[in-house]
């Protein structure tokens, strides 16, 4: 089905949710009661990334990876990842609306718990629901590889929703079919190529043999080969040690983050972080993470996930079924998981609404504008945000 066709000037930046790389995301309002833009929605609000093509010093690097992102998310179709509402492009910029989560992340969320951490039964619900997200990109042979708190959304219904794919990538595999998508600039222009082919192909197993690892904490450069990636991506306290060691990295690195994750969700800080990046590399290749108390379900499970060896990690043979088969996940019913109707936290359905919002043109157009010399005028509009 054919994205719809976002009307800028008809969408109304309510307030600004988050700023980035990737451009401005914005809180919007759709002022006509017409459209088929968010018919799909729940809510006449939805969330709209913006990318200004005109005030990046990365332009074609940035403009690919939002080019990418877009491409993700017109095939994704799972309940814990996002759907495109619709896209928008002109000499300016390139936007694309997302259902709106008013819940916030997960990192928000774990700051409002007492202590700044979660139960294990609420860090079991929130694992099987992103267990379950990776799952379904893996078998897309799409790697997440930005998996953090700031990138796991609350939706309006308690669940969760993953986001951010500038980073992700496609890697084929020889265990299953798989779905590959032709990571290129093609997307939105007339005449572009089918982007998904399906592969074939026997199921093999490969072992390397590992090479001794280098001393050295700061990434470095190998000859790229098989189904691997040798890109350096990811936020440093999440970044898995083959990432570091620039071995190259396939689909395991998301259940290394995963663990991560776990452990900051049930200590409130994550296993490897240092003074510094340097040593939090360092920490990442050599450090074993320290458990609390007596040996539990959970921490057995996070301590497989953080295994070094990418080819031990549990999720390396069989992905995610492999994980959903730990003692940890024992009950979960994972057919039914959107079933659930009082997860751990449920949002306020009353959206912070005050108004139509400014045009977004205005607000892109003001960021070049030069300030105003009363200090009052300069509080005008987006100031509050």
């Amino acid at each position: 089905m054919e994205t719809p066709k976002l009307n800028l000037d008809k969408l109304k930046a309510v307030k600004v949710l988050g700023k980035g790389a990737m451009g401005t995301v914005f809180l919007v309002q759709d002022t006509t009661t017409t459209t088929t833009t968010v018919a799909t929605a729940t809510t006449t609000l939805i969330a709209l990334k913006v990318f200004d093509k005109t005030l990046t010093h990365t332009h074609h690097h940035a403009d690919r990876r939002a080019r990418w992102e877009i491409q993700v998310l017109s095939h994704l179709s799972h309940p814990f990842l996002p759907s495109l509402l619709g896209t928008f492009e002109s000499d300016q910029f390139l936007a694309w609306a997302l259902p709106y989560c008013p819940g916030g992340d997960l990192h928000h969320l774990r700051h409002q718990q007492t202590d700044h951490v979660f139960s294990p039964t609420v860090i079991k619900f929130y694992l099987a629901e992103i267990l379950c997200a990776l799952d379904h990109l893996h078998s897309m042979g799409i790697a997440y590889r930005d998996l953090k708190p700031e990138n796991i959304l609350i939706n309006c219904s308690g669940h969760v929703t993953l986001t951010d794919f500038d980073l992700s990538r496609n890697l084929s595999q020889d265990t299953k079919p798989i779905v590959t998508l032709h990571n290129d600039d093609s997307y939105l222009k007339p005449n572009s190529p089918k982007l998904f082919r399906v592969k074939h192909s026997r199921w093999t197993q490969q072992v390397k043999e590992k090479k001794a690892k280098s001393a050295r904490v700061n990434p470095v450069t190998r000859r790229k080969s098989g189904e691997r990636s040798n890109s350096f991506v990811g936020t440093e306290e999440y970044v898995s040690p083959e990432v570091v060691s620039g071995e190259g990295h396939e689909f395991a690195v998301d259940w290394w983050a995963l663990g991560v994750l776990s452990y900051e969700m049930l200590y409130g800080t994550t296993p490897f972080k240092g003074k510094n990046r340097k040593e939090t590399y360092r920490n990442v290749l050599y450090k074993e993470p320290v458990f609390l108390g007596k040996k539990t379900a959970l921490t057995d499970l996070i301590e497989r996930l953080l295994e070094k060896d990418p080819v031990k990690r549990l999720g390396y043979v069989r992905g995610g079924s492999e994980i959903k088969e730990h003692e940890f996940f024992k009950g979960v019913k994972w057919d039914l998981l959107t079933e659930v109707v009082r997860p751990p936290f449920i949002p306020s359905r009353d959206a912070d609404v005050d108004g139509v919002g400014e045009d977004i043109r205005d607000y892109f157009q003001k960021l070049k504008s030069p300030p105003l010399s009363s200090p009052e005028s300069q509080n005008v509009s987006f100031a509050e945000f």
